[in-house]
């Protein structure tokens, strides 16, 4: 069953009277509980897709579905929902709120989506024991180290279980001890728990560890390598 599907996407930028094509007719197909690597060189448009396959850009023209739904023509409070209800976020620099505790980060969402005090407790509970950080409740992300504050922005994209993960650059304010430890999580989280994960990178240990390689060039798929 695929997650996502992209279809003949393309996105342009204009710069006064400058048009920059970040995607050029991009299609892509993404199956449930994959671990795919979208990656390229800097301005291969590998952001850009991840963003626009997230509902946090939208495309000049093609379409985004998202477990069925169009998300290419979505807008205002309506995307903004589904993107709360069925996408995780994991960006490079963290995005953790500073005067929230680790739990009041990881509940955020859920919060948002109206999960009962109980439950939200409970699951921040779980998911602190699952990602090596029980204990680190009370904590502000400053008292943290960037992998553990980079494992508490896992367990917010994951705690609500959306349907997809997407991670843009999540390895690159880590050193590779931290990012590889990091990698090996999210690879458990995805054979454990068959979170469909996405990530926008350069990073060769990321690449490496895909179970899916997709690379762009010049906004175009220039290779698709399933392992």
């Amino acid at each position: 069953m695929n997650v996502i599907k992209v279809q003949n996407v393309v996105k342009t930028y204009k710069t006064g009277e400058i048009e920059v094509n970040a995607l050029s007719g991009v299609s892509l197909e993404i199956e449930k509980g994959e671990f795919t690597a979208i990656a390229g060189p800097s301005g291969s448009g590998k952001s850009t897709l991840l963003n626009i396959i997230g509902g946090l850009d939208t495309p000049s023209s093609g379409d985004v579905l998202l477990g069925g739904k169009l998300i290419s023509k979505m807008s205002g409070a309506e995307l903004s929902n589904f993107r709360r209800d069925h996408v995780g976020f994991i960006f490079q620099s963290y995005n953790l709120i500073p005067v929230l505790t680790v739990a009041e980060n990881i509940e955020f969402v859920m919060l948002l989506q109206g999960v009962d005090k109980k439950e939200r407790a409970k699951k921040v509970k779980d998911i602190l024991d699952e990602i090596g950080l029980s204990g680190s409740e009370h904590r502000l992300p400053s008292q943290l180290s960037g992998g553990q504050q980079q494992r508490v922005a896992v367990a917010r994209a994951i705690v609500s279980a959306p349907d997809i993960i997407l991670a843009d650059e999540p390895t690159a304010n880590l050193d590779s001890a931290t990012g590889s430890a990091l990698l090996d999580m999210m690879r458990k989280l995805n054979e454990d728990k068959g979170i469909t994960f996405i990530f926008s990178t350069h990073d060769r240990m990321i690449m490496e560890r895909a179970k899916r390689l997709v690379m762009l060039h010049d906004g175009k798929i220039k290779s698709d390598e399933k392992r």
